[in-house]
């Protein structure tokens, strides 16, 4: 085009195609930089991609600082009246691949509390992982005041293998708040603490029975803190036990945070059990009510006066042998009665268990052959009617304490 002006103009047909060529050059000049100008422009909030189903979009490089329309929350842009899915990269497998934890955010068309729900912390706990998903369908971001953030299955490579455990045998529930650079256990309990649950104002922690054991449905609390007896309250629970739960434990690290939080004790692991999931699931619909988030229908009434019991014991094995239990679980027990039969498998001698206090059986073991020690049967006693305005001794235990007369290790307690 510049060449030609070299050449003087012979007709008028040629300075017309000459004008008609640079106005298409100045055009496409002009939308290059329109588009490079858009590019270099930060994303607005209301205008971002959120990921809505299995795949989450990163949103890499944006720094776009929450507004009235939405959140920041693991590099995503959480726009209001949305269901977001994404994944937090929290440490390596043996063989360097990704190990990463699924969360769900529900952000409400209107401004509200951050509840955090929390299951699958153990990887045979499946009831709680259960519990989350059925928790996610109820819940209508359209409808919801609001943010639940839910994290279905907090250790995923336990919970792939069926196991309480993290593959080099650590218990992940007892290395929260975690550490940048410490174990593995310790890096995926910093990741999902520093990046999930300090967003939020309260905690439900899910969890089941442990090995071959099972619980009745219960909260687990710090009675000696009001706003934790306020979200106790809120979900609405027949049994709630003052505890203030060991360094380590979720439950402990987020009220060490100021955020308060209960654990649910619901069934025995690895099995689902449909009726300590609709439990469960009615709770966090209660406190979601009870919080102004939802206004669905009144959830199922608990089936008796909340008690709170300030004290538990567990009774151990003094024999190994085949284990038979003559209670029930959730049976009020007095103290000298027989809980069950030690059974020598090679001889004729039993043993009789024999409860020490009298109280409420919180949690059984199922019948099995145990060892000497082994923790049989959780009774609760001094019992008190559970309400709001119940104060209770701190019960606040580090975690190399032995925390009962016996030197119970604090691995069999619910947590």
């Amino acid at each position: 085009v510049f060449g030609s002006r070299l050449r003087p103009h012979r007709t008028k047909q040629d300075a017309r195609n000459r004008r008609s060529l640079l106005g298409c050059f100045l055009a496409f000049a002009l939308a290059v930089a329109a588009t490079t100008s858009a590019r270099s422009q930060p994303a607005e909030e209301g205008n971002a991609p959120v990921a809505d189903g299995a795949s989450a979009q990163r949103l890499e490089g944006v720094r776009t600082p929450a507004t009235e329309n939405g959140f920041r929350f693991l590099d995503q842009v959480i726009a209001r009246g949305t269901i977001t899915r994404l994944y937090l990269l929290t440490s390596e497998s043996f063989a360097g691949s990704r190990v990463e934890t699924p969360i769900v955010v529900i952000h409400g068309q209107q401004p509200g509390p951050k509840i955090c729900i929390v299951a699958g912390i153990h990887g045979d706990e499946v009831n709680g992982v259960e519990v989350v998903r059925r928790a996610v369908a109820s819940v209508s971001p359209a409808s919801l005041r609001g943010t639940v953030i839910a994290v279905p299955i907090a250790n995923l490579s336990a919970f792939r293998r069926g196991s309480r455990y993290l593959p080099d045998r650590r218990d992940l529930n007892r290395y929260f708040p975690g550490r940048l650079l410490g174990s593995s256990a310790s890096r995926i309990a910093f990741g999902l603490f520093s990046q999930v649950i300090q967003h939020c104002e309260a905690v439900v922690d899910l969890h089941t029975g442990s090995f071959h054991r099972t619980n009745l449905h219960q909260l687990r609390a710090d009675l000696s803190n009001p706003a934790t007896v306020q979200l106790a309250a809120d979900f609405g629970a027949a049994f709630v036990v003052n505890s203030a739960a060991r360094e380590g434990t979720l439950r402990r690290a987020s009220t060490d945070e100021g955020i308060p939080a209960i654990t649910v004790e619901a069934g025995q692991s690895t099995l689902f059990d449909e009726g300590q999931v609709l439990e469960a699931l009615a709770g966090i619909l209660r406190l979601l009510r009870a919080r102004g988030m939802i206004e669905t229908p009144e959830a199922p009434p608990i089936s008796e006066s909340p008690m709170a019991f300030l004290g538990t014991r567990w009774v151990r094995a003094d024999q190994g042998g085949v284990l038979v239990s003559r209670v029930e679980l959730g049976q009020q027990v007095q103290a000298g009665q027989m809980l069950g039969t030690i059974s020598d498998p090679l001889s004729d001698e039993v043993e009789a268990v024999i409860a020490p206090v009298s109280g409420r059986l919180l949690g059984m073991a199922l019948d099995q052959v145990v060892m000497p020690g082994f923790a049989a049967y959780h009774i609760g006693f001094d019992a008190r009617p559970f309400d709001r305005m119940i104060v209770a001794p701190t019960t606040r235990q580090n975690v190399r304490e032995v925390t009962e007369a016996e030197g119970l290790d604090l691995e069999e307690r619910p947590e």
